[in-house]
């Protein structure tokens, strides 16, 4: 599977490690009234989708950037691919 890097161009998706589910950008505040319960889903709770899902991938055996990948779970088809600390800036999150 090729990965288009933003930056770097295509890379094969062995010179990256797989982390998960996107949204763990989306960190919980600590501040937040239901933090601990937060937490919990943000740390254990995990979706397994079948389909397009954003994903997280560092490029380890390269620039040691994070990626968020927009993928198909079922082929591999990559619509997407965006520097995660962009996405963590559109959100609202200093990186």
């Amino acid at each position: 599977m090729m990965i288009d890097h933003p930056l770097l161009g295509p890379r094969d998706s062995a010179e990256f490690t797989y982390l998960g589910d996107a949204r763990l950008i989306e960190r919980p505040s600590p501040d937040a009234e239901d933090a601990a319960t937060a937490f919990y889903d943000y740390a254990y709770l995990r979706d397994n989708p079948a389909g397009w899902h954003r994903e997280l991938w560092f490029h380890e055996a390269g620039d040691r950037s994070w990626l968020v990948v927009t993928r198909n779970t079922m082929t591999h088809e990559i619509a997407k691919v965006e520097l995660a600390a962009d996405v963590a800036r559109e959100k609202g999150r200093s990186t």
